[in-house]
């Protein structure tokens, strides 16, 4: 018999997928003919070879666009989920408790005055009972909540605020602030009608830059003022080296401990404004007198 050509094949003939196959599956379903594990070897090499095969570029291309949106949807989902969450604010150091603030004033103030011994420190320390617990106070220490702060943590000196001034250069209450910028925002801030009324005296603005301590001396001698806010550098000189500046109806200093500047330290960790602090400020004879007769209070912010 004559070997049939692939053109003497019928033209409806339809290869069979084992015929199809390679020689060497052929060769070995011939050798295991009849044995039932024959069809299971060669749809085994079937699936491997189809494993072995590379996905075609279409499918791959797809794939990865799949995965890029899943990657943007997962992205959205993130960026949605920062933007609920609520933003919570570190502890300001002036919400610890008393002890605790205790405890900070006087080694703040031992690093001011390094070269003291231990009981000279002492004869200076602020006493704990002169410092206001404003730990009720659980809401941001920012200048906007500020009238707020004093209006439910220290009314007294809210209702003080809102009476009538007696006497030239006689505040109520000292603000200090660490910079000039920040001393003009929180004088704003402290003329506020809900803490002064209609009765209450001026908020004096004090800080060197563009102001002479002459001129201040001035300003306090002819002014009525409810409340002072300076940088402790003025402050000081005005207390230590003029008599302009009275503490007959002091009863509160605000340290304005929460604000922290451009290298994120505050009042007290900056060298310069803390030894002025605790030197001509807190340390003022005058001041330092009322603060251990109990007439004066010491508030964080």
């Amino acid at each position: 018999m004559s070997a049939q050509r692939g053109d003497d094949l019928e033209d409806d003939f339809v290869p069979d997928e084992l015929v199809a196959s390679s020689g060497e599956e052929d060769a070995a379903f011939d050798s295991r003919q009849g044995a039932g594990d024959g069809i299971d070897s060669l749809l085994s090499a079937d699936e491997d070879a189809e494993q072995d095969e590379p996905a075609p570029k279409g499918k791959a291309t797809l794939a990865k666009r799949k995965r890029r949106e899943k990657d943007r949807e997962r992205r959205a989902k993130r960026r949605k989920l920062a933007e609920t969450l609520e933003v919570v604010e570190p502890l300001s150091t002036a919400a610890q408790p008393v002890h605790k603030l205790a405890n900070y004033m006087s080694a703040m103030q031992a690093k001011a005055f390094p070269d003291l011994t231990g009981l000279e420190l002492n004869d200076r320390r602020i006493p704990e009972t002169a410092i206001t617990d404003t730990t009720q106070w659980t809401e941001s220490r920012s200048l906007d909540r500020l009238v707020d702060f004093i209006t439910k943590i220290l009314p007294m000196l809210h209702k003080r605020l809102s009476q009538r001034s007696k006497l030239s250069g006689a505040p109520t209450l000292l603000y200090i602030a660490g910079a000039a910028l920040r001393v003009a925002d929180v004088t704003r801030v402290l003329k506020d009608k809900r803490l002064r009324g209609d009765k209450g005296g001026d908020v004096a603005k004090l800080f060197a830059k563009h102001f002479k301590l002459g001129e201040h001396v001035a300003y306090l001698e002819r002014s009525k003022i409810g409340t002072a806010v300076g940088t402790p550098g003025r402050i000081g000189k005005l207390l230590c080296e003029t008599d302009a500046l009275s503490v007959s109806q002091l009863t509160h200093i605000i340290l304005d401990i929460s604000f922290r500047d451009a290298k994120n330290r505050n009042l007290l960790d900056i060298p310069e404004t803390r030894d002025e602090i605790f030197k001509t400020v807190l340390g003022a004879p005058r001041v330092l007198e009322g603060i251990r007769q109990g007439k004066i209070h010491v508030a964080l912010f």
